[in-house]
């Protein structure tokens, strides 16, 4: 068959890949960065103790691999491919890792675990791992937008997965050092394995969704970028041409989406960071709930009821679930009890048949408000109190504390992240780890950082 010329839209998108691991960021840039890598590498060693990260763990136990990389919070050592898929099922364990709401994807569970194996294998430092962890999260966002995101979800597939897988390759290939025609190879990989239907919603023990959100994308990122490294030839432009990827995929959307504004405007400053550890339709209201909380001092036993608006959406996704940090009303029962929600009260199965909670959960009403479905992709969640002696509190939700419009700072995710790591690693490594990330310039090996994710 003829070779179809490499298109414009190839040829931007493949250059900035080859360049980016040459490109300095803007200071902000870096900073957002290090929040983001810091709090996925959190969310890893969280997960790994949880039942999906359990179940990752024993999986690549029985696979061995060439000593590559290591599978976050164990001793076990594999290979690149190996160590991604395990790592990013432990990023998505739960619900502790960053979103971008726009593109409908959790960027970091498929792009850091990708970026972490590649970097361990090529022994790059950390200035090389920032670079290429920020270029993911472009590539990732910018790739499920240029799909129709929205559309393209309600279509029934999963931008959770489309989105990552290229931007775990992404940053595998940067960090590879590929050129240009290599990273032309190195999509045309990604876009062959590339998958996903959004029947996660009905995974009831969380496995598969963190298969999909993150182990399948950051293991399928990276086998691209073993594969061309070890000299795979491909497609030139997958792209393009006759049945190409948007021929495929790309109905609903508008292809030129996937460079608009590369290299001016950066996805990870448009990228969220949970607050709390649950689903990330219940972080408003939380939110809400916190400061009626605290500025009323309200306490469980005067409550007569609770009202929760939020999108139509999230209401239909943590209606009454079995699992705790996905259940809005279990949340929201214990937030009032316990006036706040910590890593482990979103975690306490048990707790779901506490007759306390369960007598407050019959008193919250979870509604899907319209005008809040339409404020997408913000994330706005509406509380209503009424008291036992007849008053009605409100709080209205507007900008999620960790989202874009209203960031954490570094001390507050200095502390989430340590709180998530000190149990399994101890708290003088968890220290010492919080305290490298933020110097990572400064590690010439990544491999360095081993002795302090290891458990």
């Amino acid at each position: 068959m003829k070779n179809t010329p490499v298109s414009p839209l190839m040829n931007k998108v493949s250059a900035y890949i080859a360049g980016a691991a040459k490109k300095p960021l803007p200071a902000n840039v870096v900073e957002k960065t290090k929040h983001h890598l810091l709090d996925t590498l959190a969310a890893i060693v969280s997960g790994s103790r949880l039942y999906p990260g359990q179940k990752a763990h024993s999986y690549i136990a029985a696979q061995g691999g060439t000593p590559e990389a290591l599978v976050l919070g164990s001793r076990i050592v594999t290979s690149a491919v190996n160590a991604a898929l395990a790592n990013g099922m432990c990023a998505h364990a739960d619900e502790t890792d960053d979103s971008h709401a726009r593109s409908l994807t959790h960027p970091g569970c498929g792009v850091v675990p990708a970026a972490m194996a590649i970097a361990e294998r090529e022994r790059s430092g950390g200035t090389a791992l920032l670079r290429a962890v920020a270029l993911g999260y472009d590539v990732c966002a910018r790739l499920s937008m240029s799909l129709g995101d929205y559309e393209f979800r309600d279509a029934g597939h999963s931008t959770h997965t489309f989105g990552p897988t290229f931007g775990a390759a992404a940053a595998a290939g940067s960090l590879a050092g590929f050129d240009a025609r290599q990273v032309r190879h190195l999509l045309s990989y990604t876009a062959q394995q590339v998958s996903g239907i959004a029947c996660w919603m009905r995974d009831a023990e969380h496995v598969e969704k963190a298969f999909d959100f993150g182990g399948m994308p950051a293991r399928n990122g990276v086998a691209a970028a073993t594969m061309v490294s070890s000299g795979f030839s491909a497609v030139e432009d997958v792209f393009s041409g006759e049945r190409n990827f948007y021929v495929a995929y790309g109905a609903l959307g508008n292809p030129a989406l996937l460079v608009k504004n590369l290299g001016r405007t950066y996805e990870v400053m448009n990228t969220n960071i949970k607050r709390w550890s649950v689903g990330s339709p219940i972080q408003a209201p939380l939110d809400s709930l916190l400061d009626l909380i605290r500025t009323h001092a309200l306490k469980a036993a005067e409550i007569e009821h609770v009202e929760v608006r939020v999108s139509t959406t999230g209401a239909n996704t943590t209606d009454n679930r079995h699992i705790p940090d996905i259940c809005m009303q279990h949340m929201v029962a214990c937030m009032l009890l316990d006036g706040i929600v910590t890593f482990e009260s979103s975690h306490d199965e048990k707790r779901m048949l506490d007759p306390k909670v369960l007598a407050l959960r019959k008193k919250v009403t979870l509604i899907g408000d319209r005008a809040l479905q339409k404020a997408l992709p913000s994330r706005q969640g509406i509380v209503t109190v009424t008291l036992k002696n007849g008053r009605k509190l409100r709080h209205h939700t507007k900008a999620v504390r960790g989202t874009a419009q209203n960031p954490m700072a570094r001390a507050e995710v200095d502390e989430k992240c340590f709180h998530l790591l000190a149990p399994i690693l101890g708290k003088g490594c968890a220290r010492k780890l919080v305290d490298t990330v933020w110097t990572l310039e400064k590690v010439k090996d990544v491999r360095a950082l081993r002795t302090l994710l290891r458990a």
